[in-house]
This record gives C-alpha cells, sequence and structure tokens, in this order.
C-alpha cells in the first residue's frame, strides 16, 4: 500500500505556524509581483475567491471581509517543506517526494490493520514538530492515494488519513469524483473525456484499455491502471517539462542594463536548477524584455534573442553565459523594460547528450563543480552561493535608482532562514 500526504493549503499554513491568530480568517498567499491569489485557506475559499484570480479584481472583497495577504514568501516555505519531508523519510523504507507539498511513503512494513493508526501518527507528528496540517490518502496505487488524500482533506471524519483498499470502497471513492480533478488528467484530456460521456473517475475505469490507450495514449492508460488499483506510475520517469520558464513583471520598469542583466542571470539559474532537479538538459534558450504595451507615452521594443547550444547543458554559469551574450546583443539603452523572462527549450535527458568532438569545455569538471554548488544551497538554503551577476535580490537602498525589482508589499519575515527574523519570545 502507498500513503499521499499533502500539505493543506501549504503556503498559507506555512504563514499560519508563525500567526496562530490567523486561525479562522481568510487569508491567501499571493504570486510574484503581488499579482494573483497561489493559495487560500478554506475562510478565503469559502468567500468565492478563486485560485489565480487577480488581486485587483477581488481587491473591494479583501477589504469587506478583512482578508489578510501575504506575498510569496519561497524561503519560508521551502524551508518547512523541508522539515515536513524530513519527518515523512523517517517514516519508511522508500520515499518519493512529489512537489514541495506532497510526498509518498510505502507501507510494506506496516501491517494492513495497522496502517491507518500509523499514518494517523504522521499526521499529528508533522502537526506538531512543524506545524503544518496534512492530510494523507491510503491506496494500492498513486493515483487512488491522491484520490483518498482529497477525501481525508474534505471531511474531518476521516481524522486526516483516508484508506482506499477494498474493491468497494475503490468504486464509492471514484463514483462521485469529478474526471478532471484526477491526478494526471489535464484540460485537453478532460476535454476528450466529456465529448466521450464520462464525467467520473468511476466511468473512465470502467472502460476498456483499448479506449484508455487510444484517446489519451500511454499516460491515459498508466491512469486507467492506477485507478483500477494497479501501481504503474514511476514519478522518477514521467515525462520531462518540454519547456521551463521563469519571468517577472516588474514593479518599477527598469533602464539600466547591469540591472536587468542581473535579472536575467537569476531567471536564467532558477530555470537551470529545474533542468537538474528533472536530471534533463537542454540545447537552446529564449531571452526576451519587453516595454508595457499600456504606455503609448515610451519607446515600444520588444528584445528577444534566441541561442542554440553545440552542446545540451544544465550548467547554470554556461547558461547564465549565452543567456546574457543574447541580452547585450539586443539590449537597447534608455527603453523602460517592464517584463522579462529566459525560457529553456529543446530539453532531453542529461543520459541522452552526444558530444560534440570540436567541444573545449572540461565538462565532467565543470558537472563536479555544479554539483557541489547544489549541495551548498540544498544545505545551507537556496542562493547561499550567487554568479557576480545575480545580486539583483540584494539592492535595498531607498535611492529611486534600487526601487524594489518586484513588488511585494505583505512578505512575511524569513523565520526560520534568517537570524535577524527569529521570533523573539519574552516570559514574565
Amino acid at each position: 500500500m502507498i500513503a499521499l500526504a499533502d500539505c493543506n493549503n501549504f503556503f498559507v499554513s506555512c504563514e499560519r505556524v508563525f500567526r496562530p491568530d490567523l486561525e479562522g480568517k481568510p487569508v491567501v498567499v499571493l504570486s510574484g509581483n503581488d499579482g494573483c491569489v497561489v493559495s487560500r485557506s478554506n475562510e478565503a475559499k469559502a468567500l468565492g475567491i478563486a485560485m489565480g484570480v487577480p488581486l485587483y479584481q477581488i481587491q473591494s472583497l479583501v477589504d469587506k471581509e478583512g482578508v489578510v495577504c501575504f506575498s510569496s514568501n519561497f524561503a519560508l516555505y521551502g524551508d518547512l517543506s523541508d522539515r515536513v519531508m524530513s519527518i515523512l523519510r523517517q517514516h519508511t523504507t522508500h520515499f518519493e517526494q512529489y512537489s514541495i507539498d506532497e510526498g509518498f511513503i510505502h507501507l510494506d512494513h506496516v501491517p494492513e490493520a495497522e496502517q491507518k493508526a500509523y499514518c494517523e501518527r504522521i499526521v499529528r507528528a508533522i502537526k506538531q514538530g512543524v506545524g503544518i496540517p496534512v492530510s494523507m490518502g491510503i491506496a494500492p496505487s498513486k493515483t487512488l492515494a491522491k484520490v483518498a488524500s482529497k477525501y481525508a482533506k474534505k471531511y474531518t471524519g476521516y481524522h486526516g488519513v483516508c484508506v482506499i483498499r477494498t474493491e468497494e470502497q475503490r468504486i464509492k471513492a471514484l463514483q462521485s469524483f469529478e474526471i478532471g480533478d484526477v491526478w494526471g488528467i489535464g484540460r485537453r484530456a478532460k476535454t476528450k473525456l466529456q465529448a466521450a460521456g464520462i464525467t467520473t473517475a468511476l466511468q473512465f475505469a470502467e472502460r476498456s484499455a483499448s479506449f484508455a490507450q487510444h484517446l489519451l495514449h500511454k499516460p491515459g492508460l498508466l491512469t486507467w491502471k492506477e485507478l483500477r488499483g494497479e501501481d504503474a506510475i514511476d514519478i522518477t520517469q514521467l515525462p520531462l517539462k518540454q519547456s521551463i520558464t521563469t519571468s517577472r513583471t516588474f514593479a518599477h520598469a527598469i533602464t539600466e542594463q547591469t540591472l536587468l542583466e542581473e535579472q536575467i542571470a537569476n531567471f536564467c539559474a532558477h530555470c537551470a536548477r529545474q533542468l537538474r532537479v528533472q536530471r534533463s538538459v537542454c540545447q537552446q534558450l529564449l531571452v526576451y524584455a519587453h516595454t508595457s504595451s499600456f504606455r503609448s507615452d515610451v519607446e515600444q521594443h520588444y528584445l528577444n534573442e534566441i541561442i542554440t547550444l553545440s552542446v545540451p547543458t544544465a550548467n547554470t554559469p554556461e547558461l547564465v553565459n549565452y543567456a546574457l551574450t543574447a541580452l547585450r546583443r539586443a539590449y537597447r539603452p534608455g527603453v523602460l523594460y517592464k517584463k522579462a523572462g529566459v525560457v529553456l527549450l529543446k530539453i532531453s535527458a542529461e543520459t541522452a547528450v552526444v558530444q560534440d568532438l570540436f567541444d573545449e569545455k572540461d565538462r565532467e569538471r565543470d558537472n563536479r563543480l555544479q554539483r557541489v554548488l547544489d549541495h551548498i544551497d540544498d544545505r545551507h538554503g537556496k542562493r547561499a552561493i550567487l554568479l557576480g551577476t545575480q545580486l539583483s535580490a540584494l539592492h535595498t537602498s531607498d535611492d529611486t535608482t534600487n526601487l524594489p525589482v518586484y513588488k511585494n508589499d505583505h512578505k512575511s519575515p524569513l523565520y526560520t532562514t534568517d537570524l535577524r527574523d527569529i521570533i523573539t519570545v519574552k516570559a514574565k
């Protein structure tokens, strides 16, 4: 049996760990630049606040209902995630982290009759040790475990843990589970299934294997098998992302070339790290920056440069060098750049790299150095070591030339990753 641990409203829960006064109040966390809602408390959901809605569209509701807003604090969220995953690892011999707030643990070492109680103890340990509420689903497959975790999250009677073990439990769980909510069923797959008259997970699971294969190809067949109780998905072998993007709209337009270069370097470094996490490399990168299309009073410019590499790589310094070369080639002085980004393309597995006979780089040495740098970041926090061109996030001056690049008017302290923000406790 497999259990999925899923942190409830994770970003909001992270903010509440150090703000217990917010329990029972509507809370939302905003995306970068305070743009859209990316996490909601149950109270915020009850007010009708949708995921992804721009803040300006709900500002009147926020003011009227006293909704507490937070800017994204990913250093805090990442640290608390590491603590949650550490506790999960202690309770299994086989752990697979799926995302920042989800992880699968295998329960082969626990007798079936004791598995629910065992997972309930894990839920309590995480709540007591980290302060994050967690829901767990137990089932024979990962997809069914995700279904079970959603029921555990929705109904308090499960005490944080829902089990799908018997055929009767599987059928009951799937017959009221919407097909679009099934793990692995995206918007296009949902549309195809609905066109075929399928609206629930059970209806899909009751169709034939050939139907699933023909309509949704191999990924759909694997999901079909999982819904029938077969553990068919290996998350380490899920398809690679075909492109990786990091982009931002700036709080204040950038005209200074060095500051724009720093932003591009940061974007590129973030993309490169995602490449290495999925053990892949890229052979092409796109760098872009443009002015605001809403400003008719300023010079318009759309910088868009593509570079194709002779040898695919995931090495941060190498990719940053290519990105900055592209930027410098097309940068136009005096232009008010409002948004910029980096896109990595032509992504393949790192094991599929074909070397260039005339390549002069010592790639084995570069890769060893990159692994050391990643290890330091993992141990001491992201951005522990930066390239010289990645210093934009450190600009704190009130001078108008160093205005904050991103809007984060509701940023919480770095409670666990910065000594200056550690909570002070006073004893009477």
